[in-house]
């Protein structure tokens, strides 16, 4: 079913976003991928090409600087600008601190990434879709922006919008063929941790200790499932929790 799409992935290099780009490329999709670590997309490209014959075109894209997004694709060459799938999955979060402790740089990258960065990337792909009447916006969201937790306020709010934004974008496209789904994960053991904490393995991998977690792949399953619904179909919201975990302040602690 989306043999030859063409599927754009922001964030591309790790975690989620590594997985989707596995997922499409068992699907036998063509894949632009994005991310700030190029060398890591330039890894990732070998081995999907070597696994399953993926064509790749490798962007070192930062969703954050509205400029460099709307350069990158709109230079996009011509057999690679038809984008049919844009999974935005960039996203970040920084620190623990309560809002009278934190860093408001940290609040910056935060919005700049997972807001902003939603937003330049979707307007910057988006009016190809509805030009050509057929495409497919996928969020990476997060159980953030269904609850709020302590010293998470700023992240959730971020989340937050990502979920207005959504349900936002679906009314604008009413009366097209472009749909627009989100999947919210809960706990997934990705980097996540470790850049919210600043390269601090040990207090990051303990976040991981206390039930079995999501892993990418299960995320990248659900957003396949999104896309891959006859046309009929839009899969609005997706929220994707581990078994052991109900909410963000209900857990079952297995002690793994």
């Amino acid at each position: 079913m989306l043999k030859g799409h063409t599927v754009m992935i922001t964030g591309a290099s790790a975690g989620i976003g590594r997985a989707c780009a596995e997922a499409f490329a068992r699907e036998h999709s063509r894949l632009i991928l994005g991310a700030r670590r190029h060398e890591r997309l330039e890894a990732l490209a070998a081995d999907l090409s070597a696994e399953h014959g993926t064509e790749c075109h490798l962007l070192k894209l930062d969703v954050s600087d509205r400029a460099a997004v709307e350069a990158i694709v709109s230079s996009l060459p011509a057999e690679w600008a038809d984008i049919d799938v844009l999974v935005n999955n960039a996203g970040l979060s920084r620190g623990l601190e309560k809002i009278q402790d934190a860093d408001p740089v940290d609040w910056q990258e935060m919005i700049d990434t997972n807001v902003l960065g939603l937003l330049w990337m979707t307007r910057a792909v988006l009016p190809g879709m509805v030009t050509r009447d057929r495409g497919h916006v996928v969020n990476i969201g997060s159980v953030s922006g269904h609850q709020v937790y302590q010293g998470g306020a700023v992240y959730c709010a971020t989340k937050s919008a990502v979920r207005a934004l959504t349900l936002g974008l679906r009314l604008d496209l009413l009366g097209t063929h472009v749909r627009v789904s989100s999947v919210d994960p809960g706990l997934v053991e990705t980097d996540f941790s470790l850049v919210r904490f600043r390269g601090d393995r040990e207090r990051a991998d303990r976040i991981y200790t206390h039930y079995p977690p999501l892993q990418p792949e299960d995320v990248a399953a659900a957003v396949i499932w999104c896309v891959t619904r006859p046309p009929r179909v839009n899969v609005q919201e997706i929220v994707l929790m581990p078994q052991d975990q109900a909410s963000v302040y209900a857990s079952y602690e297995r002690r793994i």
